[in-house]
């Protein structure tokens, strides 16, 4: 594995290597030891899919609110994505900063998305599927959001949404 910094602090790619011959592929996602080393803080609690029908589907921006906040390594398992990342961490050197990539798995690549960033993506191809590895179980009442094109983010999506969730599109104007 190799971890590749972002332009947000604490966000990083992780790019499989993987053993290749007749059959396809095998690679390693994920191992403390990497992790530890690379710097990264992550201590897998729950794992989550998600499924979309249909490109242009949006999900998030999506965050849990402290001290249920929690970290995700996200990949692309099926399908294409943009996912995008902001910094919500009033601390961080790359406060209000968003990164947006392309996840698939001809990618061979991973997202790492530390506490206290949102998180969401668009995406590109008709059943995409995301598989999130999560660093603190889902708390219902600590799960908040900021919408998709708030004017603070500034956001530059590849295209607008044709689907997506009446939470996620009624988030309120984030005030910094």
């Amino acid at each position: 594995m190799r971890f590749c910094k972002t332009a947000i602090d604490g966000v990083v790619t992780v790019e499989l290597d993987a053993a290749e011959d007749e059959r396809g592929f095998f690679a390693r996602t994920y191992c403390d030891e990497e992790f530890a080393r690379a710097g990264v803080a992550m201590q897998p609690r729950q794992m989550n899919v998600s499924h979309n029908f249909q490109a242009l589907t949006l999900r998030g921006l999506h965050f849990q609110e402290a001290p249920h906040g929690e970290s995700k390594l996200v990949q692309c398992i099926r399908g294409r994505v943009f996912d995008v990342v902001v910094d919500l961490r009033p601390a961080s050197p790359s406060y209000r900063k968003w990164e947006g990539l392309e996840l698939a798995p001809e990618t061979r690549r991973l997202l790492f998305v530390p506490e206290g960033c949102a998180h969401g993506f668009l995406t590109l191809e008709d059943s995409s599927d995301l598989l999130y590895v999560m660093g603190h179980p889902f708390v219902a009442h600590a799960a908040r959001g900021i919408r998709w094109n708030d004017p603070a983010f500034g956001i530059v999506w590849p295209y607008a949404p044709k689907i997506i969730s009446s939470r996620d599109a009624g988030y309120p104007d984030v005030k910094l």
